[in-house]
């Protein structure tokens, strides 16, 4: 057997020999430089701030409108307008969630990891505001149709009107039941007026209104109206009904009339009820709901001569109601909070938390309540709590006592299941799918506080899921399984039809197509088939946006220079300033403020038409689109015969918009 001469060449598929590391000339080094196999495409991908988001707003959707990348498509429409109706898609309550969200999109943003995060919060601030002044008016989409569909809402608080809202917009009737005398749960009845306006949250929820919700106040499902009835007169039921009951302290004692839940005090001081309280009041909690009570408390103070028949707790419980006249004779409180956590690893927002110290508020850290001193006549006196050690423990011998008039439990919340025990889970909560739909219930649905106790927004955000869930549900379809990022996504194909540039329809050519166009056919030809001159597709694009949120890593930080956040105005009070004072505190930023917010934006996982590729591309394959076929999102374009695959344009992208996928 011979063996080949060729079995012992040198075979290799590098470009140079082993050893050779020079260019041959310099003209090589800069324009063939990196040929590769891959070619770019524009990858859409969701931005972590909107990932971050509970309500799913399309954040760099509305911050590209602010800082004038992408313009209004209504003739006439200010950029405001456009921004606005962009957030509300998602989120009906900007200016509510403007003050008060403590904004984890913000602690998502990209930017953190370059001098500070994007104000998103602030320009969400400035929009609704600017919507309230100028009185603008959420609509039904154009072209909606009423369904015949009936579905009660149980719970008017931010998960209620966002699911009421978002069913309006699908063309389905609905009704909104609430026990109280007025809409907004949590947001009326539990953060305090000088953080949410009253006026503002009116005219927020009666934008929801006017879109033709129909309301019903002061009936309790399960008491006033029976739950078989709801199911008999609606064809789909949410349950928005909140946890607005306060969960006492498990201590000995806590049975004292005036030991008392966070969600009575706040309850009775929103409805104008408690004027004042105790000269010393102790809080336990740790989170945002306890320093609502304790400044509260700074901001009520106390009276020296107090009736029996006028103690805080009566008044908390609803027997009575303070006398405004008394109430004028008012002297600080002393409030001190109580923390499992030490000061600065506890949950609430830790600018409330410095406020919160500023307005004379003692705050203990490392400390848990082991029980309460009584009287002789069973009123609490103080107090008892222990030091905790590293491993949160109660240290033995390290009890103290804390005098108190007054003791507020802030260390969760419960649903009233009165009527509807059906639906407890056994932890005091309702379970559900990932549509929202409760398990072996159809047509029922859940979001909010009965369902996981969190923010006001992530209430807002399981509205409008369920919305969907009761949407499909009424229209006979598969529920099916909701996208890995579950957000109002950026649509491009949506924009394109916006401004007129959609693609052409989509068909099949037929054979006499095929022999016209190019003089030859076969069958294979026939069918699913086109090129990148088609005009039925958007060609070398990719929409990632359902299940993929891009990181800092894949951005060109290079790109972005040293930007300091515009910071809102803000009236911090000491302890002599806060009694007595009721009024707001944050200013929203101006319009050219926002705007310059707005362009700190980095436009994460979108082109925001910096032109690096097309600076940077050696070969001048990246090029601007045609004015007549641009978009946001189609600002430049590849000339494939020209591209050498040497990955600069996407080196040099700032938003992580353009990727070397092609080819893969």
């Amino acid at each position: 057997m011979s063996v080949s001469d060729n079995t012992n060449q040198n075979f290799t598929f590098r470009r140079y020999k082993e050893g050779k590391n020079e260019w041959r000339t310099w003209q090589d080094k800069i324009f063939d430089a990196g040929w590769t196999h891959k070619c770019p495409e524009y990858v859409l991908s969701t931005p972590p701030c909107q990932g971050s988001c509970p309500a799913g707003e399309d954040i760099r959707g509305y911050l590209n409108i602010v800082r004038g990348m992408e313009k209004p498509t209504v003739a006439g429409m200010p950029w405001q307008e456009y921004a606005w109706r962009r957030l509300t898609d998602a989120n009906p309550f900007p200016s509510v969630m403007g003050r008060v969200c403590p904004a984890p999109c913000e602690s998502g943003c990209n930017r953190n990891e370059l001098e500070d995060h994007v104000g998103i919060n602030s320009v969400e601030h400035f929009l609704g505001e600017y919507a309230i002044q100028n009185n603008l008016k959420l609509t039904l989409p154009e072209g909606v149709q009423p369904s015949g569909k009936k579905v009660a809402i149980i719970g008017g608080g931010p998960a209620g009107l966002s699911c009421a809202y978002q069913l309006r917009k699908k063309g389905h009737a609905v009704t909104v039941f609430d026990e109280h005398e007025a809409l907004g749960g949590m947001m009326r009845y539990g953060i305090p007026g000088f953080r949410t306006p009253r006026d503002v949250l009116d005219a927020e929820i009666q934008r929801i209104l006017d879109l033709g919700v129909e309301v019903k106040l002061s009936v309790h499902i399960g008491k006033d109206v029976t739950f078989e009835q709801i199911q008999k007169d609606y064809d789909a039921v949410f349950l928005g009904m909140g946890a607005q009951a306060g969960k006492p302290l498990p201590i000995d004692g806590f049975d004292a009339p005036n030991c008392v839940t966070a969600m009575g005090f706040l309850r009775a001081f929103n409805e104008g009820r408690l004027k004042y309280v105790g000269k010393r009041v102790v809080v336990i909690g740790g989170g945002d709901t306890s320093i609502d009570v304790a400044t509260v408390a700074r901001r009520l103070g106390h009276i020296k001569a107090i009736k029996p028949t006028d103690r805080p707790e009566h008044i908390i419980a609803g027997q009575v109601a303070h006398d405004v006249a008394e109430a004028s004779a008012k002297e600080g409180a002393e409030v001190v909070l109580c923390s499992r956590a030490a000061v600065e690893k506890m949950n609430a927002n830790k600018h409330e938390i410095e406020e919160a110290l500023a307005e004379g508020i003692e705050i203990r850290g490392g400390v848990t309540p082991v029980g309460v001193v009584k009287n002789a006549e069973g009123h609490a006196t103080a107090l008892r709590v222990a030091k905790l050690d590293e491993k949160s423990q109660p240290i033995a011998g390290s009890e103290y006592d804390i005098e108190a008039d007054l003791i507020v439990s802030a260390i969760g919340q419960g649903v009233d299941f009165t009527g509807l025990e059906q639906f407890n889970n056994g932890k005091g909560l309702v379970s559900a799918d990932k549509n929202y739909q409760v398990p072996g219930q159809k047509g029922v649905f859940v979001g909010g506080d009965v369902l996981r106790p969190h923010l006001l927004t992530t209430a807002v955000g399981h509205g409008s899921i369920a919305a969907d869930g009761i949407d499909r549900f009424l229209n006979n379809a598969d529920l099916g399984k909701r996208p890995k990022v579950d957000v109002h996504y950026w649509d491009l194909m949506r924009k394109q039809i916006e401004v007129g540039k959609a693609p052409e329809a989509f068909h099949t050519l037929t054979k006499e197509e095929v022999l016209k166009a190019e003089g030859a056919v076969k069958d294979i030809d026939l069918g699913l088939r086109g090129t990148d001159s088609s005009k039925f597709a958007i060609h070398n694009f990719e929409n990632r946006s359902e299940k993929y949120v891009i990181p800092h890593n894949e951005l060109f930080l290079g790109h972005f220079t040293f930007n300091p956040r515009n910071v809102r105005g803000f009236t911090m009070l000491n302890s002599e300033q806060v009694l007595g004072h009721f009024e707001e505190r944050l200013e929203a930023l101006d319009e050219k403020q926002v705007v310059a917010e707005a362009k700190r934006c980095m436009s994460c996982g979108l082109c925001f038409e910096c032109d690096n590729c097309v600076v940077y591309c050696p070969q001048t394959a990246v090029k601007k689109t045609p004015k007549s076929q641009t978009s946001t999102g189609r600002y430049v374009y590849t000339d494939y015969s020209r591209c050498i695959g040497c990955h600069i344009c996407a080196d040099v992208c700032p938003t992580g918009y353009i990727k070397m996928g092609l080819g893969e």
